[in-house]
């Protein structure tokens, strides 16, 4: 196991289990019945990991997931267990991994970010100044930066390998990347998913700005995959603090985009150090997330 200097979790390594993708958070293994997927405390922004980990952010990732798979259990998932030591071959590494992984079913991943915007923030936000449009969707007039979009919106985006920048892509392209029928059940899911979401994290006193899911396949049927709803998937801001025509206060890693934005970095690798101030801020974040959204301290 490689950990920072703070304690976070930068990376694994597990002796006889073999590794099939390091991405820009999780581990995975193949188990061979199944997966292993090991949210790591890395942090990526604007799509370049950061070299400064942020600590217990893996344990935050896992167990919000897994509070939203027992919540939305109407939409099928790729979970199986968390709890590493019902496996053998995972037994000798239970100290480190316990809390920050998931047993999950293989399935067949859509190469499709599904993103659900709420509000018109972040590059929505830049894209509708420019051009009254978000992912070639037209936009009425009259929205303000953080205002609340009169219906929720699919804007997908192409999944990027680590390194390289998403890009979005109409709902047309993903219909040609996955097939029409895919698309729309896609489509259905996501917004779905995401209107449950708001509405319960609505009265736990959390705005769901937007997220991104991603979809797999097992045995023709598409379920939910990688994580849910979290802080890194996600935009969550404190309801209370909320004031349309900013930038709102956030419960995610916008504070470090915000953060690398005021730096003369050109948003590829290698990534500046994060100061202890920002990665100790940003954990807090994270843990308080988890807080106000399962009303249970980690």
């Amino acid at each position: 196991m490689r950990y920072g200097a703070n304690g976070a979790l930068l990376g694994t390594e597990l002796p006889g289990v073999k590794l099939v993708n390091r991405g820009k958070v999780r581990d995975i293994y193949d188990l061979g019945d199944a997966l292993l997927f090991v949210a790591t405390d890395r942090l990526s922004a604007f799509d370049v990991v950061m070299t400064t980990g942020v600590p217990r952010k893996g344990e935050v990732l896992t167990r919000i997931s897994l509070f939203w798979f027992d919540l939305l259990k109407d939409v099928p998932n790729h979970l199986i267990s968390a709890d590493v030591s019902s496996r053998p071959e995972l037994r000798p590494f239970v100290k480190d991994l316990q809390g920050r992984s998931l047993i999950v079913r293989k399935a067949k991943v859509l190469p499709v970010e599904c993103i659900v915007r709420g509000y018109l923030v972040g590059s929505g936000w830049k894209d509708y100044q420019k051009t009254g449009t978000v992912s070639g969707l037209k936009l009425r007039p009259g929205y303000k930066q953080a205002s609340k979009l009169d219906e929720p919106l699919f804007t997908p985006s192409t999944k990027a390998a680590v390194g390289d920048h998403d890009e979005a892509i109409s709902f047309e392209g993903v219909a040609e990347i996955v097939g029409a029928d895919k698309a729309v059940k896609m489509r259905d899911m996501a917004l779905h998913i995401y209107t449950a979401a708001r509405d319960y994290a609505a009265a736990r006193g959390i705005i769901v700005a937007d997220t991104k899911f991603e979809f797999g396949e097992v045995d023709g049927r598409i379920i939910l995959v990688d994580e849910v709803l979290t802080p890194d998937s996600s935009r969550f801001w404190p309801a209370d603090q909320y004031v349309e025509g900013t930038s709102p206060v956030s419960l995610d890693k916008q504070f470090v985009r915000d953060y690398l934005e005021s730096l003369d970095w050109d948003k590829n690798p290698p990534a500046p150090e994060l100061p202890d101030a920002v990665v100790a801020k940003t954990s807090a974040k994270y843990l308080e997330a988890y807080r106000m959204l399962t009303g249970r301290e980690l």
